[in-house]
């Protein structure tokens, strides 16, 4: 390689061009690894800098020498003779080098942002571990845990991933991507609804046991366009085309509401509901229903219950009209204490009777109604009752007269 190489230079820059890396970044690549090869030389300067001029390709050594401090206090030119060679075999490997390292960088910076995104994939790999999908020009890893149970993945088929992570590591970018991430079925649905890419309709939340059932919330910006309809579609085009990706998943649309009693209540649909009452204090909402269509509101195993609690982030609890006079029954046919529990002065909890008189506390209480359950018990074992003192007296008086007629007049 000779020290001025325009033809260098040109090649150089065409390497940069189909490559869509700096011609700055190459020759500053090549300059360092110049540098290493010049100290393998003998009689090599322990410390050296390798400038390549830009324009003619000039490549130049320059001895160093350096105080203490690290300042350079003598330079000289130091070129070898056969420096050319060297310089030319080992800008084949730099260029190559670098150009994987670019090629590995641009994969990387296509897909860091994309976090979130649906891709779509060609099968190659599957076994117990992970599938791998080509992405073209870059293969996602769809791990087991990432994977909808049952499902099959046949080598060379389409499919539809959800991209959780993008990974940077030394050998290029990994891609890793699900079928069980709940944003999946707001990326698909946003594929097939025109309203939600626009933003006039938005799926508020979300709730997915993968494989089986999906449930989600929808609402409108635009009162003349109905959320539900805009994601079903005519005769259930645009939900069909979301359920078959989804190979047969069933997904339930629900308006979503402010009111957290009628978002219950549709969250609960396909039954319905009759009433809901809400605990704020403890999250829970109790939602009623007849009685037949108690197993309906439930669901199989709990299911519909259960995606309904994680679609509105409440605790439900489901009764039934009977369940709850059964109740009401019970617990009017107990015989109640009445009163409530006060702190004293002394800042102990004491029991104080609405009827009034003497307050007792928790130990006092207990103590009370374990010894009036004792005398209660003592007097069914210790002490005979009325009917039971007639029928003895009865018995000897027959057995008196028994006696009477075995003795004879």
């Amino acid at each position: 390689m000779a020290k001025s190489n325009f033809d260098f230079m040109e090649a150089l820059a065409q390497i940069g061009r189909d490559k869509g890396i700096a011609v700055d970044i190459l020759l500053e690549a090549l300059a360092n690894a110049l540098v290493v090869a010049y100290k393998r030389m003998p009689y090599a300067a322990d410390e050296a800098v390798v400038t390549i001029d830009p324009d003619s390709g000039e490549i130049r050594v320059y001895g160093q020498e350096l105080d203490l401090d690290g300042n350079v206090i003598r330079e000289w030119d130091d070129t070898p003779d056969d420096f050319g060679r060297i310089a030319a075999q080992t800008a084949k490997q730099v260029i190559l080098q670098r150009i994987r390292e670019a090629e590995r960088d641009m994969k990387y910076e296509e897909y860091a942002g994309r976090e979130g995104d649906v891709v779509t994939g060609i099968i190659q790999q599957s076994d117990n571990r992970f599938t791998l999908l080509d992405l073209g020009k870059i293969e996602a890893l769809l791990p087991q845990a990432e994977q909808v149970p049952h499902e099959r993945y046949e080598h060379g088929s389409r499919l539809k991933a959800y991209i959780v992570e993008v990974r940077k590591t030394s050998k290029g970018p990994q891609i890793v991507v699900s079928r069980t991430h709940p944003g999946l079925i707001k990326r698909l649905f946003e594929l097939e609804v025109p309203e939600i890419a626009s933003g006039i309709v938005e799926i508020k939340a979300c709730a997915r046991e993968p494989g089986h059932r999906t449930k989600i919330a929808v609402w409108s910006s635009d009162s003349n366009v109905d959320p539900v309809g805009a994601c079903v579609g005519a005769r259930g085009a645009r939900v069909r085309m979301v359920t078959n990706e989804l190979r047969g998943e069933k997904v339930d649309i629900v308006p979503f509401s402010d009111d957290i009693g009628e978002f219950i209540a549709r969250a609960l649909q396909p039954a319905k509901i009759k009433e809901v009452r809400l605990d704020e204090d403890q999250g829970l909402a109790t939602a009623i229903v007849h009685d037949f269509q108690l197993s309906l509101a439930i669901g199989k195993e709990g299911q519909n219950a259960r995606l309904a609690a994680r679609l509105t982030g409440w605790r439900i609890d489901i009764k039934s009209e009977g369940q709850l006079s059964e109740e009401a029954e019970g617990y009017s046919s107990d015989d109640w204490a009445q009163g409530e529990w006060v702190q004293d002065e002394s800042g102990d909890m004491v029991w104080k009777s609405a009827e009034g008189g003497e307050s007792f506390s928790a130990d006092e209480w207990s103590a009370m109604t374990s010894q009036a359950d004792n005398d209660g018990q003592g007097n069914q074992q210790g002490e005979p009752s009325a009917d039971d003192s007639s029928s003895q007296s009865e018995q000897l008086v027959q057995d008196e007269d028994s006696s009477s007629d075995l003795r004879g007049p």
